[in-house]
């Protein structure tokens, strides 16, 4: 499965950590959304990620491939599960373009289940994305934008 990472799991560490067989496909930008954070995570006590459909922005990311066990073990981090209506995230499809050859490309992303008025995010979480985001060089204006995330704390 493809998948597209925006938010902590840009950090390449963390990902391996919850899904060892994970292979890096290609930086990857998603037309037509913005980043943002809509929900609490309980385990981080933050906000935390989220894509939002929003005209004339981008979010950019990575695309992972993953084995059929990591899908399972990535589903059980981002709190998603298909048997269940309430589950933090969803998982869905979308289509990115490739930073280098500009190729049309379906991706799997998790969005979350929005909750009114979440936290900011914490400087440790903020520290995964834009730490990622600079490892997988992410556009400069896009790290800029990442800079200025404020957080709580």
């Amino acid at each position: 499965m493809l998948y597209l990472a925006y938010g902590s799991n840009l950090d390449c560490r963390q990902m391996i950590e919850r899904c060892p067989t994970v292979r890096f496909f290609c930086v990857a930008r998603l037309d037509q959304h913005r980043l943002d954070f809509t929900r609490r995570s309980r385990s981080r006590n933050c906000g935390v990620a989220d894509i939002v459909a929003a005209s004339d922005t981008v979010v950019w990311g990575v695309v992972y491939d993953l084995l059929d066990s990591d899908i399972t073990s990535l589903d059980t981090y981002e709190g998603y599960n298909s048997c269940r209506a309430d589950t933090s995230y969803k998982r869905e499809e979308r289509y990115v373009f490739t930073k280098y050859n500009n190729q049309r490309l379906a991706v799997w992303t998790y969005v979350a289940n929005r909750e009114p008025n979440p936290p900011k995010p914490n400087a440790e979480y903020k520290r995964h994305i834009v730490e990622g985001a600079r490892f997988w060089r992410l556009p400069d204006e896009y790290l800029t934008m990442l800079d200025l995330i404020q957080t709580d704390g």
